[in-house]
């Protein structure tokens, strides 16, 4: 009997769905990693708004809506992943329809999802832009592997 290729049954696509939940939470948390950072320096803040007294700011002061570096290093991690977290969600899924051997699925998927980790590490330690562009490199040559892989598939139907 043949698995679905879209089932838990497919090993390849439970690879997926594992990889892509994992990077998934990393894309939904990071933002509460900025929200701590401002709650936790009182600044960093975005909007006028946000520098008016409330329940959440008692005491605002001059100043908190002044970039922070602390605060600014998780905005642009956020926005790093933004770029980069849905086109692998994308390219993971055609990918999939592709039945490819699941040697490569974990290869590409779990490259993917590993140099991300790094990358997120090498970013918040504020590594220098040599280290995180080559762990840049390494999650982007998984994504684009997936998309030429499918691509070929594709066209050679």
């Amino acid at each position: 009997m043949e698995t679905a290729i879209l089932s838990f049954e497919n090993p390849v696509f439970l690879a997926y769905v594992i990889a892509a939940s994992i990077m998934l939470l990393k894309l939904t948390l990071q933002p509460w990693m900025t929200v701590y950072r401002m709650m936790k320096i009182r600044g960093g803040f975005r909007s006028p708004e946000d520098a008016k007294k409330s329940p959440l700011n008692p005491q605002p002061e001059p100043g908190q809506l002044a970039p922070n570096e602390y605060v600014e290093r998780s905005r642009r991690m956020n926005l790093n992943d933004l770029e980069n977290i849905p086109a692998f969600l994308v390219a993971g899924l055609v990918f999939v329809l592709t039945e490819p051997p699941l040697l490569l699925a974990h290869v590409l998927f779990w490259g993917f999802v590993l140099s991300r980790a790094a990358h997120f590490f090498a970013y918040v330690t504020a590594q220098l832009h040599d280290v995180r562009a080559t762990l840049w490199t390494l999650s982007s040559i998984s994504v684009v592997t997936m998309v030429v892989y499918t691509l070929i598939h594709a066209i050679t139907l």
